[in-house]
């Protein structure tokens, strides 16, 4: 099902830029969390990082590309979820946590496999019902986790905000206009991350010059790929694109996007008959990527926060 959101922007906040610079610039106190490390099958390891809360029933978080626990969507959602006593996990991937991973591979848009392992530590560690938040890059691999997974009981619904469904599609867009400023930035990150792991990467016939790369699309074609099994970047980018998977979900899941995103454009939405009788997208014309502040001059609000919880408690809780 496909619907109008019930967001609206705080009139000074209608500009797709200005909602998502400001709600990442904006950072509430730090979440009071505990860290637990993960032995992943191919011996690497991952993070998470528990709330305060205690109980059967775990929100596990998803970050978006080059996120961690610095990301201000994540410190909001996980200290609202501890002041609503609901137990949570955030997951780090691979090497996002400030230190590099030990192997050549790290995390990708369609990264299903660590996402697997995490729900299984968890319920190995006593979580009975898991509910999924993934934003951006995460939400990617949310929706297509559960569009691929329809046996593991535990999984009870999702939530995905601001998903770049059609990866070819963001990957264009953001190499236009005010988006290259995004990239830009994420891709100084990017190049960061793999600069710290030259050696191992050389070793592995990997380019021993990320600096010369300028876009997504180049980067994906020479590190994505080839360090995940992909042939090329479009191959990685047909293959993982969460759009092709929205029909094979069968638990609730619910789908928050913003019309205005500057990481994508609208082509990337779905159409009705591409989506399960269990997903709902809730369109809105404004909002931003990860943005969505609302309520007024004297008090501007998080709307996003307020409208995952209230999902979680219909649903999950």
């Amino acid at each position: 099902m496909i619907q109008e959101s019930s967001f609206k922007p705080v009139w000074y906040l209608k500009n797709p830029h200005a909602q998502t610079l400001l709600a990442n610039l904006i950072h509430p106190r730090p979440p009071q969390v505990s860290y637990e490390t993960i032995s992943l099958p191919d011996g690497d390891t991952l993070e998470i990082a528990r709330g305060t809360a205690q109980g059967p029933n775990t929100v596990l978080i998803l970050h978006g590309l080059e996120g961690s626990l610095r990301s201000a969507y994540a410190q909001r959602l996980i200290n609202t979820l501890n002041q609503h006593n609901i137990p949570v996990a955030f997951m780090f991937f691979r090497g996002c946590n400030g230190k590099p991973n030990n192997k050549v591979r790290s995390y990708h848009s369609g990264e299903t496999e660590d996402l697997k392992s995490v729900i299984n530590y968890l319920k190995d560690n006593g979580s009975k019902k898991i509910a999924l938040v993934g934003y951006s890059l995460g939400g990617n691999i949310t929706l297509k986790y559960m569009g691929e997974q329809q046996t593991d009981d535990s999984i009870v619904c999702a939530t995905a905000i601001s998903v770049p469904m059609v990866l070819n599609i963001c990957a264009e867009r953001m190499n236009r206009g005010f988006s290259r400023v995004y990239q830009y930035g994420l891709m100084r990150r990017l190049i960061k991350k793999v600069q710290q792991k030259q050696d191992l990467l050389s070793a592995a016939g990997l380019s021993d010059k990320p600096g010369s790369l300028k876009n997504f699309v180049e980067f994906d074609n020479t590190y994505t790929a080839p360090s995940h099994g992909f042939d090329n970047a479009q191959h990685y980018y047909q293959s993982c694109s969460s759009r092709q998977f929205l029909k094979g979900i069968k638990k609730t899941t619910l789908m928050i996007h913003s019309k205005d995103d500057p990481f994508m454009t609208e082509a990337v939405l779905p159409e009705e008959n591409e989506i399960s009788e269990k997903v709902t997208l809730e369109l809105s014309t404004q909002g931003g990527h990860v943005g969505f502040i609302s309520g007024n001059l004297i008090k501007p609000e998080f709307w996003l926060e307020k409208r995952i919880v209230e999902f979680l408690q219909l649903n999950f809780l």
